[in-house]
Order: structure tokens, then C-alpha cells, then sequence
């Protein structure tokens, strides 16, 4: 009797690629029918919207502050994230965020914090366009630029209200100018 292990080996080898064909195919056709049976639309809108209302009418009966929404903007513009938080009195924060008719994204932030570091912090670092202003809704806003977000920011009485996005500054202005101020105590 002799050694046959390169037989065996060979068997085992030819086995392996075998197996490994076979587990592709079945991977295949799991793919095909989760493919064919999961609802999928390729021309569906990404933008998942939300409704703010309830958050920005809280907001304005308990913010310590004015707190700025914006009217008249028409359903092109849709809101994707809302938040109030108002953990900390002396940090109490309002966030909207919306797609713009360009599919850019637009912000409204508002805190009554420490300006430089909510700024910085909103704005992902950007940064004053040397002493540049806009004048929106009768506001004379600062503006801010950076690689992220461009800004306008306007400071009054302890209060920091940040339009920020991607888009171009008109519609940052356009933004601004539809903000409309209420509540607070």
C-alpha cells in the first residue's frame, strides 16, 4: 500500500472551489429575490420631511428668548430636522433645518449661550468675512464663511440667531428675511 494524499488532496481541493461556486450561486439568487420583492424607488424624493409646528410653538411658550421661525417660504422648502433643548437655562438651543428650492440645506440655530463658542460650534468653524454685513428682513446681519457652512449671524440682547447652509447667500437672506421672532419671557 502506498501514501495517497496527493489524491486526497486533490479531491478536497477540486470540494472547495465546488463549494464555493455553489455558495455564490445561492448568494445570487437571495440577492435577486430580496431585489425583486423589497419595494425600492429610484425617482422617490431622499428628503425625508417633518413637521415643526409642535416643536417651535413649545419653544416659543418656554424659551427665555424670542425664538425665530420662518413664514412665507412657500412648500418648496422643507424641514428635515427640528430640535429644542432647553436642558440648560443658560444654554437653551432651537434648531431648524430645511432643504431650499436648490436642494441645498438651510438652518435657522438660536441660543442664548456663549455667542463665539455656539457659533463656532453651528458653523463648523467658520469663521467673520471681515466686517461684511447683509441686510435681511430689516436686520443688519454679520457674515461668516467657511468650508462647510456660510453664515449669517446677528447678536441681540444675549440671544444668537444663526442662518447657516450650503446654498448661496441669497438664500440664506431669504431665510433671514422670513424669520418671524415670538415668545420668550
Amino acid at each position: 500500500m502506498g501514501d495517497h494524499g496527493d489524491v486526497a488532496a486533490d479531491k478536497r481541493g477540486n470540494k472547495t472551489v465546488q463549494d464555493l461556486l455553489l455558495s455564490m450561486a445561492v448568494l445570487g439568487v437571495v440577492v435577486a429575490v430580496i431585489y425583486v420583492f423589497v419595494p425600492h424607488d429610484s425617482k422617490a424624493d431622499p428628503v425625508k420631511q417633518v413637521g415643526y409646528s409642535v416643536e417651535l410653538g413649545q419653544a416659543r411658550r418656554d424659551a427665555p428668548f424670542k425664538v425665530a421661525g420662518p413664514e412665507g417660504l412657500g412648500p418648496d422648502w422643507r424641514a428635515t430636522s427640528v430640535q429644542y433643548d432647553a436642558a440648560d437655562p443658560g444654554n437653551v438651543r432651537w434648531h431648524l433645518g430645511m432643504v431650499d428650492p436648490e436642494q441645498e440645506y438651510v438652518a435657522v440655530e438660536q441660543s442664548n449661550g456663549a455667542a463665539d463658542r455656539f457659533i463656532g460650534e453651528v458653523t463648523r468653524n467658520a469663521h467673520r468675512d471681515g466686517d461684511r454685513t447683509v441686510t435681511a428682513g430689516g436686520l443688519v446681519w454679520d457674515r461668516y464663511a467657511g468650508k462647510r457652512y456660510n453664515a449669517l449671524v446677528r447678536e441681540d440682547e444675549g440671544v444668537t440667531t444663526v442662518v447657516l447652509g450650503t446654498g448661496p447667500d441669497a438664500q440664506l437672506m431669504r431665510m433671514a428675511a422670513a424669520l418671524r421672532e415670538s415668545g420668550g419671557h
